[in-house]
């Protein structure tokens, strides 16, 4: 698809549009099963009897955080989080992800390849605000892109790196500050209810497009849903409705 010849789109309040921010787990891949994987890898190797299912998931996936995750699980199961090394185990579980990550077989979403090279083509900046750890995004952007994050993206807010993560608006805000931009300039591209509230409370725009796990949550607050980011790809769309 070839780069849109379209001037860039502007957001309320005039300003032009300058950068899209992706977060990374459920929206630019569908990486929440691999994180799965990983979990339940690292807790059988661990000894500890935990297997996560699907069902599991999807409830814990309501916590933000790899170690906030393991916290809960542990408490729903009526034992103390602190009787266990929780960042041990995250660690662990993290490097068994990345090797897992390192074979391949997680693809970019639909559309992500051509809205990247679409937007970057058209001088908007790219950036990323996640709630995983900056490993993990290195991790995927080799697989899928064969190159460093930071030869993809102008500016990484990870989830390691902020006091609260999603729905806390903190990584967004460290994005915007190492992008030098205002909110009124950028724009969110989201899959989940806690990501879109914490571009919301961070004052950006938010486009949603619901992931495997995702799927029903409530987008309310977001600019737009749609079904797959290729209907933001050839930048049509996105101008559109970021316009003032």
């Amino acid at each position: 698809m070839a780069p849109t010849s379209e001037p860039s789109g502007r957001l309320p309040g005039s300003h032009l549009l300058k950068a899209l921010i992706f977060d990374v787990d459920g929206t630019l891949s569908e990486t929440e099963e691999l994180h799965r994987r990983a979990f339940n890898e690292t807790f059988a190797a661990y000894g500890l009897g935990w297997n996560w299912s699907r069902d599991d998931y999807h409830r814990l996936l309501k916590t933000t955080g790899g170690k906030e995750r393991i916290a809960r699980h542990i408490d729903e199961i009526g034992a103390d989080p602190a009787g266990f090394d929780i960042p041990a185990l995250h660690r662990a579980k993290t490097e068994l992800y990345v090797a897992l990550m390192a074979k391949g077989g997680v693809p970019l979403r639909f559309g992500i390849a051509e809205l990247m090279a679409n937007a970057r083509a058209s001088g908007l900046r790219l950036a990323v605000a996640t709630t995983t750890s900056r490993p993990n995004v290195e991790a995927l952007s080799h697989a899928a892109f064969g190159r460093p994050a930071a030869d993809m993206f102008d500016a990484l807010a990870c989830g390691d790196e902020v006091q609260e993560k999603k729905p806390a608006p903190d990584v967004y805000l460290l994005a915007l500050e190492r992008l030098g931009l205002s909110a009124a300039a950028a724009l969110a591209l989201e899959d989940s209810r806690n990501g879109l509230r914490a571009a919301h409370a961070a004052g950006l725009a938010c486009i949603v497009s619901p992931s495997l796990y995702t799927k029903g949550e409530d987008f309310t607050e977001a600019t737009a849903v749609v079904a797959e980011f290729a209907e933001l790809a050839d930048l049509r769309l996105l101008w559109r409705l970021t316009e003032g």
